[in-house]
């Protein structure tokens, strides 16, 4: 008992912490989107994961969203749904295998202890390239205020796995969502946040018991493409 109120007190210390260091940021880091590919596109008006950004957003007032990928063949491109200004951003890991490779977790370990090295990543979006971690946000950052964005814009990682355990696998994004934290708020905010960002599709995704429960067939109908809609 004295040891759960222990981690009680040093969640809420870091958490605490977290909160104050965020104040004023131009990011709100709200979680994991998905658990599976619904339909591909999978970022596309009209398909089920993107209405649950623009509702996120309407509900709390943002004109904007931001959702982060690993970037693979899209060319990761903003567009309208219901109102809100969907923004995508992705990351390529100039050190890894791309995005339908396999998960080197030493690596993921290393990168979470000691955050991303500098250079290591370029960034994607509207089919640009980008060096730096600055031009990249900057970009994001001139898209929003385009639309009207006042107050930080909410940021969701994709989140969708393509093969394997869509609980141990944090899937699409993952990495980016934590870099974007630790070079906005911080590294012990990027900890905080992505920790608290896993549990959010358990109470925020609608579709979270279709996912888990039809996770292998999903994986597999999107491989042999038959959940193609374009």
């Amino acid at each position: 008992m004295r040891w759960g109120i222990v981690v009680v007190a040093i969640l809420l210390l870091f958490g605490g912490f977290a909160y104050i260091s965020s104040l004023g940021g131009t990011i709100e880091p709200v979680g994991r989107l998905g658990f599976v590919k619904l339909a591909n596109p999978d970022m596309y008006p009209g398909h089920p994961h993107s209405e649950l950004l623009a509702q996120y957003a309407n509900q709390t007032g943002s004109k904007c969203a931001l959702v982060v990928h690993f970037a693979g063949s899209s060319n990761y491109r903003h567009y309208d749904e219901n109102g809100v200004r969907i923004i995508e951003l992705a990351f390529i890991d100039t050190q890894g295998s791309g995005s339908e490779g396999q998960i080197n977790y030493w690596d993921s370990l290393k990168v979470a202890i000691f955050g991303i090295p500098d250079g290591r990543y370029k960034y994607k979006a509207d089919g640009i390239v980008f060096d730096s971690y600055d031009e990249a946000i900057d970009y994001v950052n001139e898209l929003a205020a385009e639309r009207g964005q006042e107050g930080p814009i909410p940021m969701f990682w994709h989140g969708t796995v393509r093969k394997g355990s869509v609980l141990l696998n944090q899937g699409c994004g993952y990495p980016l969502y934590f870099d974007v934290i630790r070079h906005e708020y911080g590294i012990i905010p990027a900890y905080y946040y992505t920790l608290k960002g896993m549990i959010y599709p358990y109470f925020g995704d609608p579709y979270r018991n279709f996912e888990l429960q039809h996770a292998s067939e999903l994986q597999y109908y999107y491989t042999n493409g038959m959940l193609n809609y374009e």
